[in-house]
């Protein structure tokens, strides 16, 4: 009898365990000090579409964004609400442009002409059959209507890859659409290296990366940050340099990684490909660049496939600066840079 009466007493203790050991895992994202005036952000499919949202929306403290198959600002609202036209057809640039510009005037996001002075990274695979080139080509409207100039795109459209990141030491054969969702694809004998094309791209030119990281990346408590109505993970990482950490010897930059749909840490068969070996952390280890990798994770109902919102699961005002995502990842953000 007295087995039976321990159980609840153990199975107590056993929650009590496993919650302290979720909270030590998912640690409180520091302060750290980080130069406001360095923030930029980059990603792949939805996240490729939501960290152009956050480079329109915030383009007054953002200095560029890296697009990896993703679409046009707003590529839904001024579409009618067709998610083919922003995946697989031909959506205007030039209309989210006026609908940035419309926003805009209303003051929901920060004025555009800030991002005439941004660097931008674009990139379609040849073989990605999920967001079309014709997709990407609608981003080049856009930064050309906002009269970025030629000299400030990097638009990279030869490489056979799939719907993918790419990396130069980790992930599928080129081309590969599958999870992970990074190919390694090979451009002069040498495999090309995105993370390194895109930080340069945006930061200019770089020291080589660390052989060895002098940190590792950490998992940090999203919820203080996000509202329900977000749908997003409690969980999200940040990597840190030594040299960013307090009390360190640099004024770094922050870059923020969107995943795409099913390639958050908490799918299988992804785990920590994205935030601990796509290659991002290395180049940012030897370069005083702060990378954050807030992640939303796939739900039964709301968000089946774990996407960004580019297409208004959380609201029809998804695209704007008080955005239930957009405004809890700039929250993340200027706790980066908080002293």
């Amino acid at each position: 009898m007295r087995v039976f009466r321990l159980i609840p007493t153990l199975l107590a203790l056993m929650l009590l365990s496993n919650a302290a050991t979720a909270a030590t895992a998912a640690e409180k994202l520091p302060a750290l000090g980080a130069d406001p005036t360095k923030t930029s952000t980059s990603g792949l499919s939805s996240g490729a579409f939501m960290a152009l949202q956050y480079d329109v929306a915030f383009s007054a403290s953002t200095i560029g964004v890296g697009v990896v198959a993703g679409g046009p600002y707003n590529c839904f609202g001024v579409n009618g609400g067709d998610i083919h036209t922003c995946m697989q057809g031909a959506p205007k640039g030039a209309a989210s442009y006026a609908a940035a510009q419309g926003f805009a005037n209303l003051r929901q996001i920060d004025s555009i002409d800030h991002l005439a002075s941004q660097k931008i990274y674009m990139f379609s695979g040849t073989n990605d059959l999920v967001v079309k080139q014709s997709v990407m080509n609608a981003v080049w409207d856009f930064f050309r209507a906002a009269q970025v100039p030629d000299t400030s795109i990097q638009y990279v459209k030869q490489l056979p890859a799939g719907h993918a990141f790419i990396s130069a030491d980790f992930g599928n054969h080129c081309p590969t659409t599958e999870s992970p969702f990074i190919d390694e694809c090979a451009v002069d004998g040498a495999n090309y290296d995105q993370p390194n094309a895109i930080l340069s791209q945006i930061y200019g030119p770089l020291h080589p990366k660390s052989a060895t990281l002098s940190s590792a990346p950490m998992a940090f408590d999203q919820r203080e940050f996000a509202s329900p109505l977000a749908h997003m993970a409690d969980t999200g990482y940040v990597y840190i340099p030594s040299a960013c950490k307090k009390g360190g010897t640099l004024k770094c930059a922050v870059h923020v990684v969107f995943h795409g749909c099913s390639q958050s840490a908490d799918t299988d068969h992804v785990g920590d490909a994205v935030y601990g070996k796509l290659g991002y952390n290395a180049w940012a280890d030897s370069n005083g660049i702060i990378v954050l990798y807030p992640q939303v994770n796939a739900t039964t109902i709301i968000n089946p496939n774990g996407c960004w919102d580019w297409f208004g699961y959380t609201g029809p005002f998804f695209q704007i600066k008080a955005s239930p995502q957009l405004s809890a990842v700039r929250a993340m953000v200027m706790r980066l840079v908080k002293n």
